[in-house]
This record gives C-alpha cells, sequence and structure tokens, in this order.
C-alpha cells in the first residue's frame, strides 16, 4: 500500500511539474495597475504544504470556464477582467469557487489552499483575501506582504492554452459537478468566499 501511495505521489509530482513549465515567468514582475476601465486580480499561491501541487484557475461568470492560468507554489497569477459580478473557480481533482465583486481601477487578491478531503490526494480551494484584519486572510496581515514578495508572477504561453484546450472536457464535468455542491452552501459560507469592492487596493 505504501509503494502504491508513493508511486501516485511521484505520478501526481511529474504530472504538475509538466503543467508548471507550460506556463513562463514574467519579464515584468511588477503587477501595476489595473487596465483602463478593468479590475484587476491576482490569484497567488504560497504554502510548503502539498507544494508540488498546481492549480489551474477560470473564471466561470459566464457559465463557460474561461482559462485565466496555472498556479504552482510560490507563484502568482494577474488576471484583468470587467468590473462587477464575477465567479471563479479552481480546478484540481476537484473544483472550488470563490465570488467577488470588483470595481474598475482596483486590484484583488486571491490565495489558493491546499486541502485534504476523503483522502484524496489534492484538492484546492480559492480564499478571498479581505481588507477586514479579522478575515481568514487579509490584506492587513503580517504574511500577505510576504505572499507578494515571494510569489514570482507568470503567464501564459501557447503551451498552457493548449493545455487548457485538451482538458477542456475534464474542466466542464468538474464544473458542472462541483458547481452544484456550491449552491448548497449557507449564505454565510458563501460570504466567506466572496471579495466585496471595498477589499481591492
Amino acid at each position: 500500500m505504501k509503494l502504491l501511495s508513493g508511486l501516485f505521489a511521484l505520478v501526481l509530482l511529474l504530472l504538475s511539474g509538466c503543467a508548471y513549465t507550460k506556463m513562463q515567468i514574467a519579464t515584468q514582475q511588477d503587477l501595476g495597475p489595473a487596465a483602463p476601465g478593468k479590475a484587476q486580480i491576482v490569484f497567488l499561491r504560497s504554502s510548503f504544504v502539498e507544494s508540488a501541487g498546481q492549480a489551474s484557475v477560470y473564471d466561470v461568470t459566464s457559465g463557460n470556464p474561461f482559462f485565466i492560468g496555472i498556479v504552482a507554489n510560490n507563484t502568482k497569477v494577474r488576471h484583468q477582467t470587467d468590473p462587477g459580478k464575477r465567479t471563479f473557480m479552481v480546478i484540481s481533482e476537484a473544483a472550488d469557487f470563490m465570488q467577488a465583486e470588483l470595481v474598475a481601477g482596483r486590484t484583488y487578491y486571491s490565495i489558493i489552499t491546499p486541502r485534504m478531503e476523503a483522502q484524496k490526494a489534492r484538492y484546492f480551494s480559492l480564499w478571498p483575501i479581505k481588507k477586514d484584519p479579522a478575515s481568514e486572510f487579509s490584506t492587513a496581515s503580517e504574511e500577505f506582504a510576504g505572499w507578494l514578495a515571494n510569489t514570482k508572477l507568470v503567464e501564459n504561453t501557447p503551451q498552457s492554452e493548449q493545455w487548457a484546450r485538451d482538458n477542456n472536457k475534464d474542466v466542464q464535468e468538474k464544473y458542472h459537478e462541483y458547481w452544484t455542491q456550491w449552491l448548497g452552501k449557507t449564505l454565510e459560507e458563501k460570504e466567506q468566499l466572496t471579495l466585496r469592492p471595498d477589499d481591492g487596493e
């Protein structure tokens, strides 16, 4: 059993490494402001737990997943989008969601964290990084500056875009399966997973 578990972990490590090579380090590491008329959201990952895992992020506001990028440990992906109510999804072996109310000209942040459920290897969650110091993840915390400083900005390549096209069927299936679970969450649970307009800077 231990041998099988080790082999499975090795396969996941190799697969995740392949996913990472599809992204590239951005030449310009400064995030910069949101484009005129747009809001900007930055998805980042900084964790020593399950550090080899990869997670792909999508905008599912329209009901049709739009590929944003692949986030490895100690990296971040920037996404410029229309302001207003948006819904985002993180995909690994399962899917999880986060909502946002974005204002044009502001930059928002979300952290991707690993979670273990039902002894399955890799699940990830999207968490809003709020301004409220009492929030689980806050821009007012001492850790936040470290998350930004210690993550490299990465961007898509033709290879990552092709990866997204090749995996579209699986992404669609996970979206529909886990979206039903999201709809079953309470209002309080959804509020914890929502970026509000004033959370931006």
